[in-house]
């Protein structure tokens, strides 16, 4: 698990998961609004690195801060905005993991200073929610670093129609970025 700043003094962490086997149960969960802490998952075979998530996460808050979410919660909205696509359902089936997904990126947003009631640090917040995190998901937390090696380039390629000349003058994740930014004004 790793925390990254994203805007406004919040965060979001970032944990990889590979051997998910409990994937159906977790989609059950988020789509029955239960899934306790909240929290986004995402097909890790799309995401070639950090910094797409990161820009994500970062129109996410943004969308919050303005009181425009498309989606329900701030951690479907990461996943919406990851996708590219305008089509909530389309990007939520295609960017979000599926009952057969085994390889998992979960990204958590911090939380206020109060948890179920109590006033906690910072520090334990992120500790707190991380280990709720890996309470969920039945798999293998690996390094964020096995991202790019692991990533399915071509299906990638597909999903976002970055074609092979783009890739000459930019890097995979620069391109996927590109869409996310650039999504709203399409």
């Amino acid at each position: 698990m790793k925390s990254f700043p994203v805007a406004g003094g919040r965060s979001v962490s970032l944990a990889l998961y590979s051997d998910v086997s409990n994937s159906r149960v977790l989609l059950d969960l988020m789509q029955s609004g239960k899934l306790e802490p909240e929290v986004a998952f995402l097909n890790a075979s799309l995401v070639p690195d950090v910094f797409p998530v990161l820009a994500a996460a970062h129109k996410a808050l943004l969308s919050k801060a303005r009181e425009s979410l498309t989606t329900r919660t701030l951690h479907s909205e990461l996943v919406y905005n990851y996708s590219g696509s305008k089509h909530i359902t389309e990007s939520l089936k295609r960017c979000g993991i599926s009952d057969d997904t085994t390889y998992i990126l979960a990204a958590r947003f911090d939380a206020s200073n109060e948890e179920n009631g109590r006033i906690i640090t910072e520090v334990t917040i992120t500790s707190w929610q991380m280990k709720a995190v890996e309470k969920l998901i039945s798999g293998t937390e690996i390094d964020l670093g096995k991202l790019e090696s692991r990533a399915n380039q071509p299906h990638i390629l597909k999903h976002y129609k970055i074609p092979p000349q783009e890739l000459l003058i930019s890097t995979l994740p620069d391109a996927i970025v590109c869409r996310i930014a650039a999504r709203d004004a399409l």
